[in-house]
């Protein structure tokens, strides 16, 4: 989910669906198992972790950013102040997901696109992860303008200024 409001900027990932079934199965389960052992209390850590949403803030008008933590609509994270961005980067990276049952493990690997902002030479705020390349580009030209500062496209093997 992506909200913009001026100069306000917020980025959280989408939460799959299969996600959101089983955490919300895992939370209603936990809580019924509450009323006769004490293991619900694990079943709806399960449920919480499987509904965490992570993100970012950022407030341009007031020079702020926050990486955020969000279940069931709560957002958690502490501002700071933004640096002086000298440009956005756009690259892809491969994000690998362990799935584990409990005789089998399984790798998944998906491409991934993020979106960092570059300060002080070479220290990097992560701004947005997605795995479309269109809504990157765009994220990114909408902050490179709030910001006045360029687009580098490192997604190709020879990356290249915007």
């Amino acid at each position: 989910m992506n909200l913009i409001f001026m100069d306000v900027f917020i980025f959280k990932r989408q939460l799959p669906i299969w996600k959101l079934v089983l955490g919300v199965l895992a939370l209603v389960v936990g809580i019924i198992s509450l009323f006769s052992d004490f293991i619900g209390f694990a079943v709806i850590g399960i449920g919480i972790y499987m509904l965490l949403i992570e993100g970012s803030e950022f407030n341009f008008k007031d020079r702020k950013y926050r990486k955020t933590k969000s279940i069931l609509g709560v957002t958690i994270g502490k501002w700071q102040e933004l640096p002086e961005i000298e440009y956005v980067s756009v690259f892809k990276t491969n994000e690998t997901t362990t799935i584990r049952q409990t005789s089998a493990e399984a790798n998944v690997t998906n491409e991934v696109l993020k979106l960092n902002l570059f300060y002080n030479t070479n220290k990097r705020i992560e701004a947005y992860n997605t795995y479309d390349i269109n809504d990157a580009f765009k994220k990114a030209k909408q902050i490179a303008t709030l910001l006045n500062v360029d687009i580098l496209d490192a997604t190709e093997r020879e990356s290249k200024w915007l």
